[in-house]
């Protein structure tokens, strides 16, 4: 059953990512193979247990197993994606183990940041899981699996999106951290992001917790252990979100972000998305030029492609001093922004990284653990 979401009064169909596609073609092709049941739908466990039912496009068994297509539906949220065919090639092997790779059109990882070692196909954490998990209940504990994962048109597509910016080349990513697609317009966003302070201001909260996505999200709930009621996500729109913070009252806030999204708010970026502005490189560059970091290392900081991949250089050389510099920056660019208006909520900030962890902050990570407990 087709499911919507409501923005602006516009009745939106929701639709399912990558990741689900893959689970569900993985998953028909374990069905043919292993218990020859072919399905024209599949259904599918989501990260938060609920269900979804994907129409499988075609299968066929071949010689080195059985593979199906999914068509990608991304709903009323239309991306590059949307309408390419993403398969799973299936087949049987001699162990009791599931390997999960990516075949013609699944990009490369080629540098360090991404949740993926080098070298590895651009299949995130949560798609293998989902596909891992949903085999297995397939074949058993005992039997084992090869599983391919492919997309025909994918190298072709993959020009249309971010990922050789990222360092993902070849081909597209399978993604996706809970399966479904949920359309929003920028504005629809922004009034579900003021909607959901509004709420909290109301149930009596004081203070807020913004981080640009699920990631952040992640870090505050297993390394800072604080509650997860005074999370909002602000996605990229860091200034509206700000502002609306402000216009509401809030005393405090706290921004958990990774580097490579609040090293731009340190530059006064408050709008977040590479479509927008897309200056990590310079800007780390400028600040490690501030304390004295040589040229020959700079000019390696600039071949980078991510601020994970920076990091590596920047422990190398001992210029972790960097973080602290630009965790300050981010606050006093922020606090900035609410300045001479009659509220304004004192801010502190976290950074992160996803190889190193925690990086730096504008008070000790103790003490902001105990304020915000």
């Amino acid at each position: 059953m087709e499911e919507f979401v409501f923005y602006n009064g516009k009745k939106l169909r929701k639709g399912y990512t990558t990741g689900s596609c893959a689970t569900a073609a993985a998953t028909a092709a374990a069905c043919l193979l292993f218990k020859d049941e072919a399905h024209e739908n599949v259904q599918i466990e989501l990260p938060n247990k609920e269900k979804l039912t994907i129409p499988i496009a075609s299968m066929e068994m071949k010689k080195e197993g059985c593979q199906a297509f999914v068509v990608k539906d991304g709903g009323d949220d239309v991306d590059a994606t949307d309408g390419m065919l993403i398969g799973a090639r299936v087949a049987k092997t001699t162990t009791n183990q599931i390997v999960i790779d990516g075949g013609i059109g699944i990009g490369r990882v080629t540098e360090v940041g991404l949740q993926l070692p080098v070298g590895e196909a651009a299949i995130n954490p949560v798609p293998r899981k989902m596909i891992e998990a949903s085999v297995r209940e397939i074949i058993g504990p005992d039997q084992g699996a090869d599983i391919m994962i492919f997309a025909p048109e994918g190298a072709t597509i993959a020009n249309q999106t971010m990922n050789r910016r990222l360092g993902i080349i070849g081909g597209i990513s399978i993604l996706g951290t809970t399966g479904i697609v949920t359309p929003m317009s920028e504005e629809g966003w922004k009034q579900s992001i003021s909607l959901e302070l509004e709420m909290k201001k109301k149930q009596g909260q004081r203070s807020v917790i913004l981080c640009p996505g699920n990631y952040g999200e992640d870090f505050v709930l297993q390394t800072l252990q604080l509650s997860k009621d005074k999370i909002v996500s602000m996605s990229n729109f860091v200034g509206y979100v700000l502002k609306e913070v402000q216009r509401l009252e809030f005393e405090k806030i706290l921004m958990v972000g990774h580097l490579g999204k609040l090293i731009k708010v340190s530059a006064g970026i408050f709008s977040t998305h590479s479509k927008d502005a897309d200056a990590r490189t310079e800007i780390l560059i400028a600040n490690l030029a501030l304390l004295g970091m040589p040229v020959a290392q700079l000019k390696q900081i600039q071949k980078c492609l991510t601020t994970e991949a920076a990091g590596e250089i920047i422990a190398n050389t001992g210029y972790e001093e960097v973080y602290e510099v630009i965790a300050e920056k981010v606050k006093q660019r922020s606090e900035g922004l609410l300045k001479y208006r009659k509220h304004e909520p004192t801010i502190e900030v976290v950074l992160f990284s996803s190889q190193r962890g925690y990086l730096a902050s504008t008070k000790s990570l103790e003490s902001l653990k105990e304020e915000w407990k």
